[in-house]
Formats: structure tokens, C-alpha cells, sequence
């Protein structure tokens, strides 16, 4: 038999749970593949009014092929968190691939994980990555040696098949894509600043505007601190 490929979900209070659930429906019928979910002391996680529970204990985790730190508005939180940092560097020094959806790719970046690496991210937050030394970059599904990140929460789906051609091949990528019906075809132009029309995007700025700057003064002060 063949040794099972180790995919690891960190997840965290807040996290946005398509930004792992998306990947994971993709990923598990990967052939040969494990995919652990865990949190810290494998605590409960609440997301949008959706709760995981019997979740693994992150600290038990040896090793991990693949790292895929999903994102959320809980993502400055568990950048202040020691533990959780602690066991992102610790397995992601030795992970084959370093992944992320959406803001995920803030956390592995804070961990030193993506020093002098391209990687993207949700649109809003994507320039604070330069604040731990990676190089944004726009693209909805971003590659540069073992790093694979995707954009924000609906990337998670195609960073997923990207990943699934990588460890496999592009067969089992399409065959996955054809069993679970993945044929995009959104209702709206739009979906990124550069495609939404420019009074839709003024409103989800306005929207976004305190929050956002809250997040991106606190994102700043932990790359501060070092």
C-alpha cells in the first residue's frame, strides 16, 4: 500500500469556512490522500454560524505533506496567537508545499514561511503580505516553487485543482472537476476591484472601510514587533 499524502487544515476561531471547505470537498477524493482538519487543543472552531467540532489537536500533528491555512476575519486574531503560530512554522518548515486561501496566506507569511516569495490573497488585505517580506501578487491562483496560494474564498475551489494536477496529474484534477460539476458561469461580471463596476466597488469599499483599516493597522503592528 501507499504511504497516504498528509494534507493538514489549520483552523481557527473565525475562520471563513469555504476557504477550506471548498478545497477539502476537491481534495478528498484525491486517491492516497489524509486529510487532517485541527485546531488548537482540538477546541471547538465557530464560522458564520457554522461550528466544527471533533477536530484533531494541532499539537499532535507530526509532519505534513501539504499545509493549507485557510483565511477569515478571525485571521488577525490567530496571528496573535503563539500557540497557533508556533505549530504553522513548525510544520510548515517541513512541508512539501506551503498553502493558502485567501488571507491564509497572511498567517504563513507572519510565520516567515513566504520570505521573498510571491503569493496571493483576498483583494482587500493582499498588500500587507509585503510586511513579512513575500510579494503580492493578483493572480487568482498564484505558484512559485512549493508555495500555491489562492485568492479569496471562491479561488480556494480552483487553487484546489491546481493542487489536485500537481500532486497527481491534470487527468485526476478534471476527472474531480467533472464528478463535482465545476463549471463557473457567475450571473455578474465582477468579483474583483478590476471587474466590479466602479459604484458597486465604492460601496463595498465604504463598507469594508473601518474594519479594513482596523485589520491592516494590526496586521502592521505584529510585522512591527517582528
Amino acid at each position: 500500500m501507499s504511504v497516504p499524502l498528509v494534507i493538514v487544515f489549520p483552523i481557527y476561531q473565525g475562520v471563513t469556512q469555504l476557504d477550506f471547505t471548498g478545497p477539502l470537498q476537491f481534495l478528498r477524493r484525491m486517491p492516497d490522500a489524509e486529510i487532517i482538519v485541527a485546531s488548537v487543543d482540538g477546541a471547538d472552531v465557530s464560522s458564520e454560524g457554522l461550528h466544527f467540532s471533533r477536530l484533531q489537536t494541532l499539537e499532535d500533528v507530526t509532519h505534513c505533506d501539504v499545509l493549507c491555512v485557510p483565511g477569515g476575519s478571525g485571521c488577525t486574531q490567530a496571528l496573535l496567537d503563539e500557540n497557533f503560530m508556533l505549530q504553522i512554522r513548525r510544520l510548515g518548515t517541513d512541508a512539501r508545499y506551503l498553502t493558502s486561501v485567501c488571507t491564509g496566506s497572511l498567517i504563513l507569511a507572519a510565520a516567515g514561511l513566504l520570505q521573498g516569495k510571491r503569493a496571493t490573497c483576498h483583494w482587500s488585505m493582499r498588500e500587507s503580505l509585503t510586511l513579512f517580506g513575500a510579494i503580492p501578487s493578483s493572480a487568482r491562483v498564484e505558484r512559485d516553487g512549493n508555495v500555491i496560494t489562492g485568492g479569496g474564498v471562491t479561488a480556494g475551489i480552483d487553487f484546489a485543482l491546481t493542487l489536485i494536477a500537481e500532486l497527481h496529474d491534470e487527468e485526476t484534477a478534471q476527472m474531480i472537476q467533472l464528478y463535482l460539476e465545476y463549471a463557473p458561469a457567475p450571473p455578474f461580471l465582477g468579483g474583483t476591484p478590476e471587474l466590479a463596476p466602479a459604484g458597486i466597488l465604492a460601496r463595498v469599499e465604504e463598507k469594508m472601510a473601518d474594519s479594513l483599516q482596523q485589520r491592516r493597522a494590526l496586521v502592521a503592528q505584529i510585522a512591527a514587533r517582528g
